[in-house]
């Protein structure tokens, strides 16, 4: 080990990050007079914005830790939930996205409540905001602290939890979603360099690739890894994690909202194809460096150093620097899209919708106070997380078990016109019960031993036959009243005569080919 000295230069670039993103957060934020310029930036964003801050939204500070450390315990296996949202998002592009922004809906549960009615609004509505608060919040700011406790490991975990959330907070609640995405460009494109330089450096530290081959002779240089594995087993990436992905990149507010944004649809689709191209630089940028490092260093005692001492060991001050500014920039981004996600969902879903005639400025004040009391309670519950040891365990596996059913629901509605409201709504109460009472079972008291992908899976299955038989058991809705909200195959012939008559470059489903194409060509390669 070299000198492993954070130095004054290194926290000063980090500073003045931190300055010229509240800053820029706050100048962007000015005059947001209408709910739709709060919550949605107006409609206005374009393709890069909307690709660059679905990008930065996915990150967290720990991905750089937790993917190096996977990369080098466990190999390329963690690489999955990188590649397969990539195609996902071609499905979002083609099957969802169409649907929302013709819809014109604020949030996902508003879109819900027009395909069925507003039982389902609600329940979604209130699953997003409790997760948001106490699951994705909590756990960005937590992960995020125990990040920077291994760069600075006197640091007491409460401080940069606390200055992390203030930050954040500043910005998210003074600009709403224009002000989060323009800073979501700055620290997603502060995120690739930090990764970037960080691979570079192991790359020219070690003496080949073959020594990486032989300090991972166990196969777990293949992405796929055997059924029965703890982790990633195969057949568990093209089922449970395809059931989360789509929960997540199609059906997740904190995601979509950023495609409401678009100005348009086609810059909601070229901006979502964008970002799944930036989720395939997670194997170089986040995964080698971690493989890598168990070629210089064999013997650390945690996988979870990995990325800490390639940082600290190979980088000198100054790049030290951008990496720690890289791994804010995560945090701070994540913490931002939840933030706006809760306030849009609290805001539009319950107040505009039980008190249509509040004024649009009284909604961006409700909207405001909403994001500082979500980052407030999040960050109460972020510091105490610790005191429950395995808990940040626990919720890291809360997607396996409860979103099956709100998957089923959007999928099946989409899909199957006869999908009723009454069948919507019981598959989500149901499936959240069923899936809450799993997760306990399983995860925390080991009743059960069933791998989560799998689980996730299964309930997926069981939510679904829920959905088909009260459906079929129950009146559907007029046709004349959902054909708007369900896909049929004349709407791509439509839209394959519409696109004829484009230039090629303009057609997005040349880049969804291309996107495809280049995924499964990183797939062939590490296969």
């Amino acid at each position: 080990m070299g000198n492993t000295d954070i130095s004054y230069l290194d926290v000063g670039i980090v500073g003045l990050y931190i300055v010229l993103t509240l800053l820029i957060g706050v100048y962007v934020g000015k005059r947001k007079k209408s709910a739709d310029e709060y919550f949605l930036a107006g409609r206005s964003l374009t393709w890069p914005v909307v690709g660059f801050s679905l990008y930065a939204t996915n990150l967290s500070g720990a991905s750089f830790i937790g993917l190096a450390g996977a990369g080098y315990s466990s190999g390329l296996a963690f690489y999955s939930h990188e590649w397969v949202p990539a195609l996902i998002l071609i499905v979002f592009v083609v099957l969802f996205l169409p649907f929302y922004m013709r819809s014109g809906v604020s949030t996902l549960p508003e879109f819900l409540e027009r395909r069925y009615d507003e039982r389902s609004r609600v329940v979604l509505s209130g699953f997003t905001i409790v997760t948001n608060v106490f699951i994705d919040c909590a756990i960005a700011l937590y992960a995020g602290a125990l990040v920077f406790q291994a760069f600075f490991p006197h640091m007491p975990l409460w401080l940069p939890i606390v200055v992390m959330a203030v930050l954040t907070g500043v910005y998210t609640v003074f600009g709403g979603l224009k002000s989060v995405a323009v800073n979501d460009v700055i620290q997603a494109i502060v995120f690739l360099v930090g990764g970037a330089i960080v691979f570079f450096a192991a790359l020219a530290a070690i003496p080949s690739w073959d020594a990486v081959e032989r300090a991972a002779p166990g196969g777990e240089l293949s992405i796929f890894q055997p059924a029965d594995d703890a982790q990633v087993p195969w057949p568990g990436v093209f089922t449970g994690l395809v059931v989360i992905g789509i929960y997540f990149w199609c059906t997740n507010q904190v995601i979509v909202q950023r495609t409401l944004g678009a100005k348009s649809l086609d810059h909601g689709r070229n901006g979502a194809l964008f970002g799944g191209f930036l989720k395939l630089t997670g194997i170089a940028i986040m995964i080698l460096p971690g493989s890598m490092a168990l070629v210089l260093y064999p013997d650390l005692s945690n996988p979870d150093e990995a990325f800490p001492t390639l940082t600290l060991d190979l980088l000198p001050s100054g790049l030290r620097g951008v990496v720690l500014a890289a791994v804010l920039a995560g945090i701070m981004s994540t913490v931002a899209g939840v933030l706006n996600s809760a306030s849009t969902l609290l805001t539009m879903d319950f107040v505009a919708k039980y008190r249509p005639r509040t004024a649009q400025r009284t909604l961006v004040l409700i909207g405001r106070a909403t994001a500082a009391g979500v980052i407030a309670v999040s960050t109460v519950w972020a510091t105490q997380m610790h005191r429950f040891g395995t808990l940040f365990v626990y919720l890291q596996s809360v997607l396996s078990y409860l979103v099956p059913p709100i998957v089923a629901v959007f999928l099946f509605g989409l899909l199957w016109k006869r999908t009723t409201r009454h069948g919507a709504f019981w598959t989500l109460l149901s499936g959240l019960v069923v899936g809450a009472v799993g997760l306990l079972a399983n995860e925390v008291y080991g009743m059960l031993d069933i791998q989560a992908l799998y689980a996730a899976a299964i309930l997926f299955v069981g939510s679904s036959l829920v959905l088909v038989t009260v459906s079929l058991a129950t009146e559907p809705l007029p046709d004349d009243e959902v054909a708007a909200y369900v896909w049929r195959p004349q709407l791509w012939r439509d839209e394959s005569r519409e696109l004829a008559g484009k230039p090629w470059y303009v057609n997005y489903r040349v880049y969804a080919a291309l996107l495809f194409l280049t995924t499964l060509g990183v797939v062939v390669t590490f296969a």
